[in-house]
């Protein structure tokens, strides 16, 4: 009986941890490695395009499920208290996002159905590309214009 009572609270304690962990998560950090993902996914899915890699049909899933996942991430990591950015970065979030956050959450719903759509759709180099230049263009390229600031 002790020993369950040990074990039971020992495993709360560690999930308390990894919550609080969770939590304290900086999110320009967090933010800064789910695009640094999008970004490699979106360059093998380019390079599949190009001819330059064979085409395969499992990384261009992972590729998808990824943006996916920053669709849904992404938005939320951009509370107030991170709006000056992290000046050692070259490139940093525009206060524009702060002053139209409704339109900023709205075009990651839009990437996420994109990349939703993708997913059903995509099934050979052609209609690889045709989704991956919508999704290059309309989403990414896109919101990169209006709220991603470069500095220098």
């Amino acid at each position: 009986m002790i020993r369950t009572v040990f074990a039971v609270a020992t495993t709360a304690a560690i999930a308390l941890g990894v919550c609080v962990a969770v939590a304290q998560e900086d999110p320009i950090k967090a933010r800064k490695a789910l695009m640094k993902a999008n970004g490699d996914q979106a360059k093998i899915l380019s390079d599949m395009s190009k001819g330059d890699k064979p085409y395969d049909q499992a990384a261009v899933t992972k590729a998808l499920a990824t943006f996916q996942d920053a669709a849904a991430k992404v938005p939320n990591l951009f509370p107030p208290n991170t709006k000056d950015g992290d000046p050692s970065d070259q490139f940093n979030a525009s206060p524009k996002i702060w002053e139209n956050m409704a339109d900023f959450k709205a075009r990651f719903v839009k990437f996420d159905e994109d990349a939703k759509a993708a997913s059903a759709s995509v099934k050979d180099v052609d209609s690889l590309k045709a989704a991956l230049g919508n999704i290059g263009k309309n989403d990414c390229g896109a919101c990169h214009q209006d709220y991603r600031l470069k500095k220098g």
